[in-house]
């Protein structure tokens, strides 16, 4: 009865150590997929005629994914930008999961960002990138001036 106990003792474990690695797998595997959705974006917002300033932006305020420059108005404007990604728009769009707490954070955020590189004289605007691959080809949806 104790050998079987002890057996089975073993076989949760190695479960749970099986899990583990899968969800560090996962992890991995989404970062590198949102990494390279940024550069999309990036990519995207540059043969627009933006800037890339700086990406990944943080402090303890929040995240700005992208801080681009876009020179096409008279007056130069800062543009933060937050890029969102879904395989498909079955059960939502990207930009839909952008709630009222995230934008807050985006916003403090670009606060921070505007104070701590002494760019408060600039023009701001809060751009979204969506992203879908339905069928492993990217649709991109810029959304500009998508929240205040």
């Amino acid at each position: 009865k104790r050998w079987a106990e002890f057996r089975i003792e073993q076989r949760e474990h190695k479960i749970r150590e099986l899990q583990s690695e899968s969800s560090h797998l996962n992890r991995k595997l989404n970062n590198a997929l949102l990494r390279q959705t940024e550069d999309l974006a990036a990519a995207y917002l540059r043969c627009r005629g933006l800037a890339l300033l700086h990406k990944n932006y943080r402090c303890r305020r929040g995240e700005i994914d992208l801080v681009m420059l876009d020179s096409s108005c008279p007056e130069q404007s800062l543009v933060f930008v937050e890029v969102r990604y879904r395989k498909t728009s079955a059960y939502g769009a990207p930009e839909e999961t952008i709630i009222k707490t995230k934008q807050k954070r985006i916003i403090a955020a670009a606060t921070h960002y505007l104070a701590a590189t002494n760019a408060l004289h600039h023009t701001t605007r809060f751009d979204v990138i969506a992203v879908t691959r339905p069928h492993y080809l990217p649709i991109v949806h810029w959304i500009k001036d998508a929240f205040v």
